[in-house]
């Protein structure tokens, strides 16, 4: 009779959890490794933008000039009080003004418009959008001297294909009458392509059933557009005019490469006019001065136009 044979079966022992130390909590752990990642970014946006606005603010309530060196002297509102009372100023609040509008709305109306028609394609659409796109991804001062080179009054291309047709050459930059004109032209054509894309994305987002329902009920293409197409695609419009509103306004570069604010003061936007208060005339303290009041007079429309919004969605 043979011996029982014993099985034994070797089950591994789970070794029991350590509990953390104390004092050293995972979630104090994290806490620190946020604020170590958050930290350079955080300390980089002080630097750069938090610092140079409260030092901007405290030049504006003193005479300080680049130049003259020396401590500044606080003349505490009079420099607010010469910018507000000054003629030139309101002129060149008012060029600005014009310049705003008059090329925000034609970038809407030309955004929209080209963005209406190719949703309405179906082929090609991405080429064409890529095409159209092309003017917005260059740079500024490019766009600027292309420009400039094409509407020069003598060697210009413009003025050669208006030579062509049996009309004169016509002084683009360098008459009052179309100069800022020319602005509000070489803008349009650079910052359209950003209304399209926007329009683009608002009116592929419309929902189809929405249109076989008025085809069903037989209404008109302007029923559709003036019901259907233009309330939803509307918010969006009124969100990109707010960019487009805040770039128009500080518009710097254009000015400088195609028109240098000339003939005479005709096209110095208030932002170009800063440029030479502070770089040209050396008058630190009043340029920041209007600085200061630029970045206020954009917080309180932008605040109205937001409440605006708002209560377009509400209602």
């Amino acid at each position: 009779m043979s011996d029982p044979v014993t099985l034994t079966t070797d089950h591994p022992v789970q070794a029991a959890a350590t509990p953390p130390a104390r004092g050293r909590s995972r979630r104090l752990s994290d806490r620190w490794l946020t604020v170590a990642f958050i930290s350079p970014a955080l300390l980089l946006l002080l630097a750069m933008s938090v610092f140079p606005l409260l030092w901007a603010l405290y030049l504006s309530f003193t005479d300080y000039s680049a130049t003259r060196g020396g401590s500044a002297n606080f003349v505490w509102f009079e420099n607010y009080t010469a910018i507000l009372t000054s003629a030139q100023v309101h002129m060149r609040a008012l060029t600005t003004l014009i310049y705003v509008v008059g090329a925000v709305a034609l970038q809407i109306v030309l955004g929209f418009s080209i963005a209406y028609l190719i949703s309405r394609r179906t082929n090609g659409r991405g080429l064409l959008t890529t095409l159209f796109l092309v003017p917005m991804m260059l740079s500024p001062v490019v766009v600027g001297l292309f420009w400039k080179f094409m509407l020069d009054a003598q060697f210009g291309v413009i003025n050669s294909l208006l030579g062509s047709l049996g009309v004169g050459p016509v002084e683009w930059l360098t008459r009052q009458n179309t100069a800022l004109i020319s602005l509000i032209v070489v803008d349009t054509w650079q910052w359209t392509p950003f209304i399209m894309l926007i329009a683009l994305a608002g009116l592929t987002a419309v929902p189809k059933y929405l249109y076989e329902a008025a085809s069903i009920d037989r209404a008109s293409e302007w029923f559709r557009f003036r019901t259907i197409t233009l309330p939803l695609v509307w918010p969006l419009l009124l969100i990109a005019v707010l960019f487009r509103a805040i770039e128009a306004f500080r518009l710097f570069d254009l000015v400088y490469i195609l028109t240098s604010g000339g003939p005479g003061v005709s096209t110095e936007t208030l932002s170009f006019h800063v440029y030479k208060v502070a770089f040209l005339g050396f008058n630190t303290g009043t340029a920041s001065a209007y600085g200061i009041l630029m970045v206020l007079i954009v917080i309180v429309l932008a605040q109205l136009y937001m409440r605006y919004l708002n209560k377009l969605k509400e209602d």
